[in-house]
């Protein structure tokens, strides 16, 4: 397992990492669309649709993505969109994990399709804007929800006692959401500190929000980025699932490694606006 984990990790920095540093951004951004379709696919199968049903799904997720700009550079962020991405991140998102409801059947499951296809093409615009400032900010981005997870991890794993949420994710504590945050803070003091690789997310947040509105920001984001991680684990445990699918073998699938960016995304964005 380890094995077959430890090679599809490479395999995908040896495709990511030189589109993300060296690639034009049209490159990027049709890479990231690749990503969002099979995102899309994965959300569905998620919601039991069946039959052709996720293919189907996937299919408009393409078509309202293509609509929505070319695949390009030149392209202008569109506020309301991530606007709309945001407003269902911090009302339905939290609603969501406190109230439990059945996700897919009724209206929860229809809305959560139309939703869908609203928050994946936010998604894409958001990293292709990222990058259009430059590669340092938008690794800097991925960087703080990277950050966010592996300090929750080890801290978790030597801190851990509280459950963050016991009946949707066993093993997230809060120590180990705290232990996250910390590191992000870190960094993020490190890096603003040594104006390194500028510009990046803390230095753009830190010149327009000045340090105690920008430690609140990426307080947030860490946060908003368990609310993205813990959503997805409801929606696999009420399909009765461990991994949004085996597209990418020893990781699951596609959805289990952009969950916590999907919020922090278009979040992050609006903050900069």
């Amino acid at each position: 397992m380890l094995k077959t984990r430890v090679i599809t990790a490479i395999i995908l920095l040896a495709i990511f990492l030189p589109v993300t540093l060296f690639a034009p951004v049209g490159a990027f951004g049709a890479l990231i669309a690749f990503v969002v379709v099979f995102a899309a696919w994965e959300w569905a199968r998620l919601l039991k649709l069946g039959g052709a049903g996720p293919v189907i799904y996937a299919l408009v997720a393409a078509v309202a993505l293509v609509a929505s700009t070319r695949l390009g550079t030149g392209v202008e962020e569109p506020r309301p969109l991530f606007q709309a991405a945001a407003i269902f991140w911090v009302i339905a998102g939290p609603y969501v994990l406190l109230r439990k409801p059945t996700l897919a059947q009724g209206a929860w499951r229809a809305f959560l399709f139309l939703a869908g296809i609203v928050v994946f093409v936010a998604c894409w615009h958001a990293l292709v804007a990222a990058r259009m400032q430059g590669v340092a900010f938008v690794l800097s981005l991925l960087l703080l929800v990277w950050l966010a997870d592996i300090g929750a991890y080890f801290s978790g794993k030597a801190f851990g006692k509280h459950k963050l949420a016991p009946a949707i994710s066993p093993g997230k504590t809060w120590e180990g959401a705290i232990g996250g945050w910390l590191v992000v803070m870190i960094v993020a003091a490190a890096a603003a500190f040594l104006h390194a690789f500028e510009p990046t997310l803390y230095s753009a947040l830190l010149a327009q929000w000045g340090a105690v509105r920008t430690l609140l920001a990426l307080t947030l984001l860490v946060a908003f980025s368990v609310v993205g991680d813990l959503f997805e684990s409801m929606m696999k445990r009420q399909a009765g699932v461990k991994d949004s699918s085996g597209l990418l073998p020893g990781h699951g699938g596609v959805l289990d490694r952009i969950d916590a960016l999907l919020p922090v995304l278009p979040l992050a964005m609006l903050l900069l606006g």
